[in-house]
């Protein structure tokens, strides 16, 4: 056995163990991308770089084997500020977004390649799962957002964005036509109570999301009628019955709704704030009202709360929507309620209360003329459907399928595991600190029936070649050119479903980053 030290704790490991699973075998973790248990590795990524405090070297774990006396720091400053340029590094030649524009554009963060690519092959329910994930009220929305997805959508560069908040709509229309009346599965009751004060857009976004969290809410509103300034809405662009058919899905999800019940300062202080365990102002307007006899500050545009929990104070009281500025945007009050569910429920829980979408993103920009023909193989090349029956009546299941056919699904198909963004994230780097020159021109091999490579997106760990040739794949992946240039692709010009005729589940598996993944 070897014996050595690993952050001040004594190891002892049979010979030829990697300091990495030395590391691994006393629990502390060392963060690695070209490494896979069971196959030969190439120490290419450099991210599992550790430190020998006898030699004050570092050098990749993955690859060194212990030895006698070692004293191996895995994550002090200069461990860290090494892993951090390594990953810069991989970043400084990586061409690839991991969230698509459409979908960093929308204030709401909705999946929209993933809703897109669903109800292009016809799974309607499951689109419409998808957008409820992230969008309380689609069916609305569908009718009034003003669409900022579609204005960075890269169709444009080929002729006309996709019509994505049609397709939300549709989603939400065929629900209602089917009545299947789809409603999200909701969390183990808390049982924690909410008061919501205003049913505008941003206080039926909140109550949805809470109620799914596994809170009960009571929303308050001083009107007849649920809705806010969605009531205002001529009926030639949203019918009043799109307003019923939401608000009774949130009261089916188990909101309660007291309506022709205004909240005065008197009751606010003696009756909800005692009652409550959490309280969410989104009463629109409020800088008509003597807001100072709530207690709460405020300024000239509303509610003072913070920018990214949107809590007003500590004691449990948050504040979105119009009630904090004017928000021209349906969309944006939308999400702000969505946002302060998930604040309050951070906050109900005992845990700190931050912004939900504070991740690393890597983007690339518009498309090079050529790389535009690179992602028309995953879509079709016809121009924009208009709807037969008009804007008003929306797609039909078949106009919905033929529009979402047209996306050109930019996003990653791995946002949630690649590594190279999960320690892009946590390292905080920079970027662009080695970007030199332009940029790499995109790639997609899609001539596969699961499987999409996009070469620019690796990292040249040879994985994916290692696991080809084991399984002895006819032609597999390989790495072609010298240096710098070196890369991985299909050798004899070769397509992608003759490379991974048996492996490509394993690649894709095996794939650190978001290069080889499944097409849906």
């Amino acid at each position: 056995m070897i014996h050595l030290k690993i952050n001040n704790n004594v190891v002892a490991v049979p010979a030829g163990t990697s300091v990495l699973n030395a590391a691994k075998s006393i629990g502390v973790d060392i963060p690695s991308m070209c490494y896979l248990e069971g196959n030969r590795n190439h120490p290419s990524c450099m991210v599992c770089i550790v430190k020998d405090l006898r030699s004050h070297t570092l050098f990749p774990s993955c690859a060194m084997p212990v030895e006698t006396d070692m004293d191996i720091v895995t994550n002090d400053e200069e461990v860290r500020n090494a892993r951090k340029d390594a990953l810069e590094l991989l970043l400084s030649d990586h061409v690839g977004d991991c969230e698509a524009p459409c979908r960093t554009a929308c204030p709401a963060f909705m999946d929209i390649p993933k809703m897109n690519r669903l109800i292009a092959s016809g799974n309607h329910l499951d689109a419409l799962k998808v957008v409820k994930e992230e969008i309380a009220l689609p069916f609305i929305l569908g009718h009034i957002c003003t669409a900022p997805c579609e204005k960075v959508c890269r169709r444009k560069q080929v002729d006309n964005p996709v019509s994505i908040c049609l397709l939300k709509r549709f989603t939400a229309f065929n629900d209602s036509k089917e009545q299947t009346n789809y409603l999200p599965q909701k969390e183990k009751s808390t049982n924690k109570k909410v008061a919501i004060i205003g049913a505008g857009l941003a206080g039926l976004s909140c109550a949805f999301h809470l109620q799914k969290l596994g809170h009960s809410c009571i929303v308050f509103e001083s009107n007849a009628e649920a809705g806010g300034t969605l009531l205002q809405v001529s009926p030639n662009e949203m019918p009043k019955e799109i307003i019923d058919i939401e608000v009774e899905l949130i009261k089916a999800l188990g909101a309660e709704f007291r309506l022709n019940t205004k909240v005065t300062p008197e009751q606010f202080k003696s009756e909800i704030q005692k009652s409550f365990d959490a309280i969410v102002f989104t009463s629109g307007d409020i800088t008509k009202t003597n807001v100072g006899e709530f207690g709460l500050n405020a300024n000239p545009t509303g509610l003072i709360a913070d920018k990214a929990s949107f809590m007003v104070d500590s004691s449990g009281i948050f504040a979105c929507g119009s009630t904090l500025f004017p928000l021209k945007m349906a969309v944006k009050a939308v999400a702000h309620g969505k946002e302060t569910a998930f604040s309050v429920h951070k906050f109900l829980g005992g845990k700190p209360v931050s912004n939900r979408y504070d991740r690393f993103n890597s983007k690339f920009g518009l498309l090079q003329p050529s790389e535009i023909i690179e992602y028309l193989k995953e879509s079709v090349e016809v121009d924009v459907v208009a709807p037969k029956g008009g804007r008003l009546a929306g797609f039909t299941a078949e106009e919905a399928v033929q529009e979402a056919k047209r996306c050109l699904h930019c996003d990653c198909r791995k946002p949630n595991t690649c590594k190279l963004r999960l320690y892009a994230d946590e390292y905080k780097i920079d970027r662009k600190k080695y970007l030199l020159g332009e940029r790499n021109t995109l790639k997609k091999h899609f001539q596969h029936e699961t499987v999409v490579y996009e070469p620019e997106k690796c990292i040249k760990c040879g994985l994916c070649i290692e696991i080809t040739s084991k399984n002895k794949e006819l032609t597999g992946l390989t790495y072609i050119g010298r240096g710098f240039d070196v890369r991985v692709d299909i050798p004899f010009n070769r397509e992608l479903g003759e490379a991974l005729t048996q492996t490509a589940k394993e690649c894709v598996d095996a794939c650190p980053t978001g290069a080889i993944s499944f097409k849906v």
